[in-house]
């Protein structure tokens, strides 16, 4: 039985290292329909991010590994944003709003944040629980690679690059 549980771990640890979606085969899942509801109160949706490269991040206040993630997210969306690159950052449903308020307000955020209050919005993207969880989706709308804890941001500099000159 123990070996059985081994062999799950090992499964599970796989699964998050190279990203669900490639482990299915599934390299290039269309990004669910969603309806992220911004800080000012505006929304968008899935739909309205095509024709851009996105990075979209589910992170908390209180995730270390987020906090810590975060200028990284900063100076990517940055170094792209003139050439088509959008950033949506959605805070998990117990982070406290007044909280996301806060560090976005604190840290300058130049990007879009979005407030899961339902969770409706981590259900639709995988039931995502582990922060941070981000999500790289083409023009298209399709998403083409998953990270599972920070991104090594030298190799999604890489493919953003190679994204951003698709149709």
């Amino acid at each position: 039985m123990r070996f059985k549980h081994a062999l799950i771990a090992v499964a599970l640890a796989a699964a998050a290292s190279v990203g669900t979606w490639a482990l299915l085969g599934a390299s290039r899942a269309e990004a669910p329909e969603s309806t992220f509801v911004l800080l000012d109160g505006s929304s968008q949706t899935t739909a309205d991010l095509r024709g851009k490269v996105t990075l979209i991040n589910f992170w908390a206040t209180s995730c270390t590994s987020c906090v810590a993630e975060m200028p990284e997210i900063v100076a990517t969306y940055q170094k792209y944003q003139a050439r088509g690159f959008e950033t949506l950052a959605v805070a998990m449903s117990y982070d406290p709003p007044s909280y996301v308020v806060n560090f976005a307000e604190s840290r300058k955020l130049p990007f879009k944040v979005a407030l899961d209050n339902t969770g409706a919005v981590a259900k639709a993207w995988g039931d995502v629980r582990v922060t941070p969880t981000t999500y790289i989706v083409n023009k298209r709308g399709q998403i083409v690679k998953t990270y599972v804890g920070p991104p090594n941001f030298e190799e999604l500099h890489r493919l953003i690059e190679r994204l951003l000159v698709e149709a």
